[in-house]
């Protein structure tokens, strides 16, 4: 019996991918959008509250196609680590590989729209889409609470 050929190799994808419970998430957005900031701290809220949180990737997420869903996972090169622009590398809880469910685009002040767009998507691989959440980025609002108020399956409520 022979072994199922591999699928394509992973592509490299800029960005940060973590869970939070069962879900997983893709931070996306160009350089010093606050991806990896917005990511660690929903992860730390999250695990404040009693759920599950860990970091699949920062910067780069290697993404395949297994089993018709986007699968993350970290180059060893920097796996359990995470840049925290300004401050350094530091080190997170991690899991090794996760199923993408979701994308999520840090956005700052000014806010150019007043509402994002219905059904909004981003490419993740060729032919392979996520929905997007853009996530405003205020001063006296959490990431996490943001997150949660947008999507309150994640947290279970």
């Amino acid at each position: 019996m022979t072994a199922p050929a591999p699928g394509p190799a992973p592509v490299n994808v800029h960005g940060t991918a973590i869970v939070i419970g069962t879900t997983g998430l893709l931070f996306t957005g160009p350089s010093g959008a606050g991806k990896s900031m917005a990511a660690l701290h929903c992860m730390t809220e999250a695990r404040a509250r009693g759920l599950f949180s860990a970091l699949v990737s920062d910067d780069q997420v290697l993404v395949s196609i297994e089993g018709g869903r986007l699968i993350a996972r970290a180059p060893a090169s920097i796996a359990g680590l995470a840049e925290l622009r300004g401050a350094g590398i530091v080190s997170a809880g991690t899991i090794e590989a996760a199923v993408l469910h979701r994308a999520i685009r840090p956005i700052a002040p000014p806010f150019a729209d007043r509402l994002a767009p219905e059904g909004e998507t981003v490419e993740v691989l060729p032919g392979h889409a996520l929905p997007l959440t853009r996530l405003p980025l205020a001063a006296g609002c959490t990431a996490f609470s943001l997150l949660a108020a947008i999507h309150p399956e994640i947290t279970g409520t």
